[in-house]
């Protein structure tokens, strides 16, 4: 029998609003991009508060159609990209491989690699900070001769909300 979801578990496990989630995500990337000396245009920022409305990870033509239909912009899909590789490269978001797609950074500003268990069911993805993972990797890399440059690791699962449920 599976335990309910505990009040320790990650924020995108439990239900909550996501509106704290947007405006803390908006006012991080703020500040950083006003300590680096950063523009964060109105099409990053709204970019971004794209990614953030759920943890689902959103790809770049999801967020063209949201800004097409929602916003009744007409942003080509470069346009989005340009944005969205902004965002990748100032840490902000993080890009899921095996979805094509973006989620926000729980930890932006801070280096980090990351990692992420991905929910087969839900497509809710929740990133970890574990160092020793990190580390791992790069010690077993070094230990044939190889030299990490960058890592993202994905896991593939259920999540407890869809374990419940199911």
């Amino acid at each position: 029998m599976l335990k309910p979801i505990s009040a320790k578990a990650p924020l995108a496990c439990r239900p909550h609003d996501h509106s704290h989630c947007v405006s803390n995500a908006l006012a991080e990337a703020e500040a950083i991009c006003g300590r680096q000396g950063l523009r964060l245009t109105a099409l990053r920022k709204r970019v971004l508060e794209l990614v953030w409305q759920s943890h689902k990870p959103l790809g770049a033509y999801d967020i063209l159609g949201v800004l097409t239909e929602e916003d009744g912009r007409r942003a080509a899909p470069p346009t989005v990209y340009r944005a969205l590789d902004f965002l990748l490269e100032n840490g902000l978001v993080h890009r899921i491989a095996s979805l094509n797609a973006f989620v926000g950074c729980n930890h932006p500003g801070e280096s980090h690699q990351g990692q992420f268990l991905i929910c087969r069911n839900c497509q809710t993805a929740i990133e970890l900070e574990q160092s020793c993972i990190s580390q791992a990797i790069v010690d077993s890399a070094k230990s044939v001769g190889f030299s990490v440059e960058g890592q993202t690791v994905e896991v593939v699962g259920l999540c407890a909300s869809c374990q419940v449920a199911a």
